[in-house]
């Protein structure tokens, strides 16, 4: 069995340079998370480590796959020194542990919530899930494995989030393009959805 938790911390440091902070949360009954702290500029950036250590399972399965399945990592970027992002970190384990504790498969255009502001007085709580590829190429694993796809998370207000439920993220998407709106903005407001 491969431990591509070095590998997927060589393609992040590859990508976004060296992590200038990295911190651990370890939940009951799963196994530990990182998220390591990448700043470039005014934007800072947030990558989950340990997510990906095993596929996601279908939650229907009787038993889980240990080698075949998709595989994830987390990425969010915001603009440094607006808010205090740094407390995000728990929200992101939060959701890097969400297939082991709840047999979730992350996939882009999936909404995740975090029952809370992201980081204190934020205005969201809840993010979507980006396509990879863009940021941090995906990272190819020999055969059988699949590869380990690193999933920007766009933060979304609670009336992004109910737009997105009924209208899909496509629609949002392009409202959000339509009206310019900065996603690495830590305190923007909601994009006008009437």
């Amino acid at each position: 069995m491969v431990d591509v938790l070095p590998l997927v911390e060589a393609r992040l440091t590859t990508a976004l340079g060296a992590p200038d902070a990295r911190a651990a949360v370890t939940f009951l009954g799963t196994d530990r998370i990182e998220v390591l702290r990448f700043t470039e500029g005014d934007v800072v950036r947030y990558a989950t480590l340990g997510m990906s250590a095993h596929p996601m399972s279908d939650p229907t399965a009787l038993v889980a796959d240990p080698v075949k399945g998709p595989r994830a990592e987390l990425v969010l970027s915001v603009r440094a020194g607006v808010a205090d992002t740094d407390k995000v970190l728990r929200p992101l384990a939060v959701l890097a542990a969400s297939p082991q504790v709840e047999g979730l498969i992350v996939t882009p255009g999936a909404s995740l919530d975090v029952g809370g502001p992201l980081w204190p007085g934020a205005p969201f709580t809840s993010v979507l899930v980006g396509e990879g590829g863009g940021l941090v190429e995906d990272l190819e694993l020999d055969d059988p494995l699949d590869p380990v796809r690193f999933l920007p998370l766009l933060p979304m207000t609670p009336n992004e989030a109910a737009f997105k439920r009924v209208q899909g993220a496509q629609v949002l998407q392009e409202r959000w393009l339509a009206h310019g709106t900065d996603l690495r903005d830590p305190v923007r407001r909601s994009v006008p959805l009437g």
